[in-house]
Order: structure tokens, then C-alpha cells, then sequence
């Protein structure tokens, strides 16, 4: 079997290897394709490994030899599904490999909004603990969590992960999950963004929750109220975002996804106060890289021995 994997670099920058996948078959691997050269490449491919490269119908019309398509990620827009249905392709992606990493991110986002540590360590580092004449300052205000009320919307695997820390934390838990299946059980979306102190995002991108936290989202929430996105940036409306973040509506917005990546220079949230963004990068451990590239290859694994559906994590 042909293995091509179209822009590795992302998953494995160099400190792994791709054993799993070699173990399967003949393993071509590429850091980065640009979509000029994504039919050559994988012209003679009976199964490629993508990221973020994109199949479209016009793409796999050029495939004819093309079996497989493996998404080293949970989401998997970059593939037309329906295309590969028609065609007999199977696509897979990688469900849950980045819970514990990802709840992390989204702690240390909140922590990160809450307790100012880097704000202050850049302020020591300066010099300024060296000058006062007090034993401690603080440059902005601090918010302790304990008692706070967070709402977490979508309460899948990272949902409830993010639920048991956030409770550790002394907090109280309002969820809110993407789909309701057992009406008058959770809160709705308006009854916890109004109640909730800080809010959590963590539920996929459909066109439900596109723009899901808006201007008119953002105005049932409380004065001050923390936002924190490790989910998909276009769950919220970054032109609302910035204007409230002016206004001081929204006291702290924290995020490691935005709408277009890697981020535009013109993106209004890169001039806009109290914020803090980080590249995409809750998925990145190292450990939770491995987990990622073992599971690409179990899917594929299976895929050679006939192995359909969920066992599989076929989205096809």
C-alpha cells in the first residue's frame, strides 16, 4: 500500500517518527502541500494521511487510484464527504485524542485571564519588583474562581474533562450541551450565558453554532463576564468579540483558535484589550501527538482488514 501523508510538519515537526504508519505500507511523507501540487503527490497514493489539506471533488476526480482518505484530526471539513461517498473512498478522522490536552489549554487560558501570570512576569523581568517599595503590586485586578459560576457549552468528552476541573476549582458548573437530548435537564444557552460569571466553548462547528456567541449573545451575559474559545474559532463572531471587549462588556476573552488560520494581520481581535491568544497549539503535547499519530494508523490498520464504520471512526 501507497501511505502519502500531505503536511505532516503540523503533527510531527520532528520529534516523532511515523512507525505506526510505516508498519502499514510504504510511507511518503510531506511537512506542508501546497494545493498546486496535491494531485502529483498524491497521484500514486492508495491512501493519504491530511491535516488541513483539502480534497475536493475536483482534487479526487484527478485520484482515480485513491481508496482512503485518513484525517489526522477530529474535524474534517477539508474532505468532501459526499464526493468520497459517491467515489467508494472511506474517510476517517481521530475522535478524542486531545481531551486531556485540551481541557488543560482551556484551564490554563481561564487561569491565564484570572491570575495575570504572564503579565507580571513579564512586569518582574522588567525590573519592577526590583523598584517597589512594597513587597507586592499587581498591575490589573485579579478574580478568584472559587464560587464563580462557569458555563461550559457542549459537554462532550472535553466538556465534562474541563466539568471535573472547573468543579476542583470550587466552581459551579452550568452546562449546556450542543445538542439537547434530554430537554429540562441542562440550561439553555440564554439562561447560562446570563448567569455565568465565565463561559467555555467547547462544542463542534456546524452552522448551529457558527457565530454562536454574537452581539446579541454577548448582551445577556453579565458585565465583566470571562470567554474562553479552545474549541473552533468561528463559533464566535470576532467583529462582536472586539467590540465588547472595547466596551468592557466582556472583562477577558482567551482563545487558541480564531476564524482564518494562521491568523490575519487585519483580525480584529489582534488589537483588541484583555485578551489572550495562543497559536492552535492544545493539541500539541507531545504525548497527545503520539495518541493522535497511533489512532491515524489503527484506523488505516482496520481499514486493510475490512474493518468499516465506527470501528474505524469512518465520517463517511
Amino acid at each position: 500500500m501507497n501511505i502519502v501523508i500531505m503536511d505532516g510538519s503540523a503533527a510531527n515537526p520532528g520529534d516523532l517518527d511515523w512507525k505506526p504508519l510505516e508498519d502499514i505500507g510504504n510511507v511518503t511523507a510531506y511537512d506542508i502541500t501546497p494545493e498546486s501540487m496535491i494531485i502529483e503527490r498524491a497521484l500514486e497514493a492508495d491512501a493519504v494521511i491530511t491535516n488541513k489539506t483539502p480534497f475536493t471533488e475536483k482534487i479526487l476526480d484527478s485520484l482515480p487510484r485513491l481508496r482512503y482518505i485518513g484525517v489526522l484530526a477530529t474535524g474534517f471539513n477539508v474532505v468532501d464527504l459526499n464526493a468520497c461517498k459517491k467515489r467508494g473512498i472511506i474517510v476517517t478522522n481521530v475522535p478524542e485524542y486531545g481531551t486531556y490536552a485540551t481541557a488543560q489549554m482551556t484551564i490554563a487560558l481561564l487561569l491565564e485571564l484570572a491570575d495575570k501570570v504572564g503579565l507580571h512576569d513579564r512586569s518582574v523581568k522588567n525590573g519592577d519588583w526590583v523598584r517597589s517599595e512594597q513587597f507586592c503590586y499587581w498591575l490589573e485586578p485579579l478574580t478568584e474562581l472559587y464560587g464563580k459560576k462557569i458555563a461550559i457549552i457542549g459537554t462532550g468528552k472535553i466538556g465534562t474533562r474541563v466539568d471535573v476541573i472547573a468543579e476542583a476549582l470550587g466552581m459551579t458548573v452550568l452546562k449546556v450541551p450542543h445538542r439537547i437530548t434530554r430537554p429540562g435537564e441542562e440550561y439553555s444557552l440564554e439562561d447560562a450565558v446570563s448567569e455565568a460569571d465565565v463561559i467555555t466553548l467547547h462544542c463542534p462547528l456546524t452552522e448551529q453554532t457558527r457565530d454562536l456567541i454574537n452581539s446579541r449573545s454577548i448582551s445577556l451575559c453579565k458585565d465583566n463576564v470571562l470567554i474562553i474559545n479552545a474549541a473552533r474559532g468561528p463559533i464566535v463572531n470576532e467583529e462582536d468579540m472586539a467590540q465588547a471587549l472595547r466596551s468592557g462588556k466582556v472583562a477577558g476573552y482567551a482563545c487558541d483558535v480564531v476564524s482564518v488560520e494562521p491568523m490575519k494581520a487585519d483580525n480584529p481581535l489582534l488589537n483588541a484589550p484583555n485578551t489572550v491568544i495562543t497559536p492552535h497549539i492544545a493539541w500539541a503535547p507531545r504525548e497527545t501527538r503520539m495518541r493522535l499519530i497511533r489512532a491515524a494508523a489503527d484506523n488505516l490498520n482496520g481499514f486493510m482488514q475490512g474493518k468499516t464504520g465506527k470501528d474505524i471512526n469512518q465520517v463517511n
